[in-house]
C-alpha cells in the first residue's frame, strides 16, 4: 500500500520468522543466503519469502480486525509494512544488481506477486477503519505513534479507500496501468539507446577508446576498392554521451551524438503520454484539478502554487549571472573559431564549459583524478563517520552466499558506546547488466522491537565506476567522487535513523526534503580541511594540493548559474507535465521546447524529444522540484553550522540529533529550523518554501 510499502513492534509471537536479513548465522560465517537471509540461499527462495510475509501480513490484519488498542493497532500496521518491505526492498536490490538472470527473475516475480497482494492491503477497510479509530483515539499519546495513525490514514485516503466500488476499481486499472508505462519507458530505453557511427576513427579522443566500439566499413579510394576504414560507434546511453560531449573537439560528431541521445527511443513519447493521461485521471477521480495538485498534497510545498512562486523567484535571481555565463562561452568560442557572428549550440555547452575550466585554472583533470582512487574514497567515508560522529566503518569478512558479486564489501557503522548502529553494503563497480546508475537501496529499516532491542538498518550503496583503459585501478573523476558524497548522504540518513516505527525510518521523509542530507554531504566532497584527510595520490601517496582544491572549487562555480537554470528547466517540465490539462494528451516535445527557450539561454533543437529518456518524469512525478529544495536548505545547513568546523564532534552532533536520526518522524520543517535556524524555511501562499538567500551568496547571485 502506499502507506504500508514506504515503511513496520512485534506485538505477536508467530512461528513465521521475518526477521530474515543478517541472521547470527552471517556474523559467524555459517553459509547463509542473499543478504544473511537464509531462504536466499537459491533464486526459488524469493518464492518462500513472499510466502511467509503474506502469511505473516494476513495473521496481522486478522489481529487489527478485532479492533485491540489504538497503540497496538499502530504498532501491528508498522509490522505489516517492515514485513512486506522486506521482501520489496530485496527484491528490488537483487532485480538491480545481481549477475545472475535467475535470481532477477525470481526477484521479479516475486515483486509483482507482493505488489498483487499491497492492492488486497491498499484496498483494506479493516485496516483503514482500524487506523480512523486509532488517530481519534486520545490514549495515542506518542506524537510519533499520532503522526504514524494521520499518516497512514492520509495515504489509504490518497489510494482511494473512501471511494465507491466502481471508481476505486478504475483507479486499480490505472495504477496497473502506470506501472505498466513505466516499465515500457525503461524497457525502451534499454532495447534502444541509440547508436552513431563515427569515421575515420581519428576523430574520437584516445581517452574515450575504452567508452566506444571500433567498426568498418567499404570504403574506395582512387582506384583501389574495399578499402576498410576503421571508425568508432558510439552507444549514446548517458555516462558515454556525457564523456563525448565534454571531450570531442569535433563539432560534428558531438551535434550527432547530441541528437541522437535526445531522440530515442521515439515510442517512450507515447509512453509518456499514457503515463500523463493515466495520472490526470486518477487526480480527478480523486478531485483534484492535476496530478500536480494530487501528488503534492502531503509535501511541504503543499500546491502547485507554493512550487511554481518558487521556481519564478530561484529564476529571477539566476537568469542575470546565467546571461553573462552564457555570454562569456559564446565569445569563448568565437576566439576560438575566429568567426565573430558564431552562435552557440547545445552540443556546445559540455565541452566549452570543460575547455573553459581548464583554461581559466590550468586544471587537467586526469591530474584530479589520480588523487580519487575508490579505495581511497571509502577512506573517506571513515574519515567522515569518526570526525563527525566518534564511529567507525568496521570491514566485515562476508558469509559464503550473502553476497552477490565478489566486488561487493560489507560494513557496520559502529559506536563504541551503542554497538552497531546499521550495516551497509558497497556495490561500486561498473559490471553489464547492472543498474546503470548511482542509488541508495533500502534493505531493512529501523524500529523499536522493545524497550531493549531495536533493529538496526541495512542498506545497500550502488555505483557504477569502472576502470579506464590505461589504469590498473578506479580512479574517480571529480563529478563521480560528489556523486559517491551524495549518496553517501543517503546512507547516513537511513543508517543513523532511529525512529520507533519503520514507517518513518532514514529517508521515509516529506518527498521535499529527503535529498537534503545528500545534497548536504556533496559540500564535504568539495571542502579541502576533508579532501586532505583522504585524497592521496594513487601512486606517490601524496596529498592533494590545496591549490589544485582551489582551482577546483573556482571552475565548479564558472557556470554554477546556468547548471542552476537548467535544474529550474527541469522541474518546470515536470509541473507542467503533470498540471491542470486543458489538451489530452499534451503535446510534450511542445512543452519542452517552450519552457527550455523561457527558462534557459539555450534553443531547442527540431526533432529532438528529451523528455523520453527522462526517467525522473516516472518516479519523481511533480516531484522533481524537491532537488532545488534540497539545494537551498542544504545551503543554508553549510553555511550556518558546518562551515566553521566541518569535521569536529560539534557539528556531526548536531546533524545526528537534531535532524538525522529523526527520520521523517517529526515535522520536516521543524526539523530543519531545530538544526539551522529560523528562516530556512518560509511560508507562502499555505505552504512551505526554502528561503534561496544562503544558495545566491555562494553562488555569487544577485537576489
Amino acid at each position: 500500500m502506499t502507506a504500508l510499502i514506504r515503511r513496520a513492534p512485534s506485538i505477536l509471537r508467530s512461528k513465521f520468522n521475518i526477521r530474515y536479513f543478517l541472521s547470527p548465522a552471517a556474523r559467524h560465517m555459517e553459509e547463509t543466503g542473499l543478504y544473511g537471509c537464509h531462504h536466499l540461499k537459491t533464486p526459488k527462495g524469493f518464492q518462500r519469502i513472499v510466502d511467509d510475509a503474506i502469511e505473516r501480513s494476513n495473521e496481522l490484519v486478522g489481529y487489527i480486525s478485532r479492533m485491540p488498542s489504538a497503540s497496538e493497532i499502530i504498532n501491528a500496521m508498522d509490522e505489516i509494512s517492515n514485513t512486506v518491505c522486506q521482501v520489496v526492498d530485496s527484491a528490488e536490490l537483487c532485480r538491480n544488481t545481481h549477475p545472475d538472470r535467475e535470481f532477477v527473475d525470481e526477484a521479479l516475480k516475486a515483486s509483482m506477486r507482493i505488489n498483487e497482494y499491497l492492492h488486497y492491503l491498499n484496498t483494506n477497510l479493516t485496516l483503514y477503519d482500524a487506523v480512523v479509530k486509532a488517530e481519534k483515539d486520545k490514549t495515542l499519546t506518542s506524537e510519533e505513534a499520532k503522526r504514524v495513525a494521520r499518516d497512514l490514514r492520509v495515504d489509504f485516503e490518497k489510494g482511494g479507500i473512501h471511494l465507491c466500488a466502481e471508481k476505486k476499481d478504475r483507479v486499480s486499472q490505472l495504477n496497473v496501468e502506470i506501472a505498466k508505462c513505466c516499465a515500457q519507458y525503461n524497457e525502451n530505453i534499454a532495447k534502444e539507446p541509440g547508436y552513431v557511427d563515427v569515421y575515420p576513427a581519428s576523430l574520437i579522443p584516445k581517452n574515450l577508446h575504452n567508452l566506444v566500439k571500433p567498426v568498418n566499413r567499404s570504403t574506395s579510394r582512387g582506384s583501389r576498392f574495399n578499402i576498410r576504414e576503421k571508425g568508432f560507434r558510439i552507444v549514446t546511453e548517458p555516462s558515454t554521451v556525457s564523456a563525448v560531449l565534454q571531450w570531442t573537439p569535433d563539432d560534428e560528431v558531438r551535434k550527432m551524438t547530441y541528437i541522437k541521445s535526445n531522440s530515442v527511443p521515439r515510442a517512450n513519447l507515447g509512453v509518456l503520454d499514457k503515463l500523463i493521461a493515466a495520472r490526470h485521471e486518477i487526480s480527478q477521480i480523486m478531485g483534484y484539478k492535476s496530478y500536480v495538485e494530487y501528488a503534492l498534497q502531503s509535501n511541504m510545498a503543499s500546491s502547485p502554487d507554493v512550487v511554481s512562486s518558487f521556481l519564478v523567484e530561484l529564476s529571477k535571481a539566476v537568469q542575470p549571472k546565467a546571461v553573462e555565463e552564457f555570454e562569456s562561452m559564446r565569445d569563448f568560442k568565437r576566439r576560438k573559431t575566429s568567426q565573430h557572428d558564431l552562435g552557440l549550440e547545445p552540443w556546445d555547452e559540455a565541452f566549452l564549459a570543460r575547455s573553459m575550466k581548464s583554461s581559466a585554472y590550468n586544471l587537467d583533470f586526469s591530474v584530479v583524478s589520480s588523487y580519487f582512487s575508490l579505495s581511497q574514497c571509502i577512506e573517506g567515508f571513515k574519515v567522515l563517520v569518526e570526525s563527525l560522529f566518534g564511529m567507525k566503518l568496521i570491514n566485515i569478512p562476508l558469509a559464503p552466499g550473502e553476497s552477490w558479486h565478489p566486488n561487493v564489501l560489507k560494513m557496520a557503522l559502529h559506536q563504541p558506546n551503542e554497538g552497531d548502529l546499521g550495516y551497509i553494503y558497497l556495490d561500486l563497480n561498473s559490471r553489464p547488466g547492472k543498474y546503470p546508475g548511482c542509488a541508495h537501496f533500502a534493505i531493512r529499516g529501523g524500529r523499536r522491537i522493545s524497550k531493549t532491542e531495536y533493529q538496526i538498518p541495512v542498506i545497500a550503496l550502488v555505483c557504477n565506476f569502472s576502470k579506464s583503459k590505461y589504469s590498473t585501478n578506479v580512479r574517480l573523476n571529480h563529478s563521480d567522487v560528489d556523486t559517491l558524497f551524495h549518496e553517501f548522504g543517503h546512507a547516513l540518513h537511513s543508517l543513523l535513523s532511529r525512529t520507533d516505527y519503520q514507517h518513518f525510518s532514514g529517508t521515509r521523509v516529506a518527498f521535499d526534503m529527503a535529498e537534503t542530507p545528500s545534497n548536504l554531504f556533496e559540500y564535504y566532497a568539495w571542502d579541502y580541511r576533508v579532501l586532505k584527510k583522504f585524497a592521496r595520490h594513487y601512486s606517490t601517496g601524496d596529498i592533494i594540493p590545496e591549490k589544485l582544491v582551489t582551482s577546483m572549487q573556482g571552475s565548479k562555480k564558472m557556470f554554477a548559474a546556468m547548471e542552476l537554470q537548467q535544474q529550474i528547466f527541469y522541474a518546470s517540465v515536470d509541473q507542467t507535465l503533470y498540471g491542470d490539462q486543458t489538451l489530452s494528451p499534451i503535446d510534450t516535445t511542445s512543452v519542452v521546447a517552450d519552457l527550455r527557450k523561457q527558462y534557459t539561454n539555450w534553443k531547442h533543437v527540431e526533432g529532438t524529444h528529451w523528455q523520453t529518456r527522462f526517467s525522473h518524469l516516472l518516479y519523481y512525478g511533480a516531484g522533481y522540484y524537491s532537488y532545488l529544495y534540497a539545494k537551498c536548505f542544504a545551503s543554508t545547513i553549510w553555511e550556518r553550522v558546518c562551515k566553521d568546523d566541518p569535521l569536529s564532534l560539534e557539528t556531526g552532533t548536531a546533524i545526528r540529533t537534531k535532524f538525522l536520526q529523526h527520520g521523517g518522524a517529526k515535522d520536516p520543517a521543524q526539523l530543519l529550523n531545530d538544526l539551522a535556524g529560523d528562516g530556512i524555511t518560509k511560508y507562502q501562499n499555505g505552504g512551505i518554501i526554502p528561503d534561496v538567500t544562503s544558495l545566491c551568496r555562494e553562488l555569487n547571485l544577485r537576489k
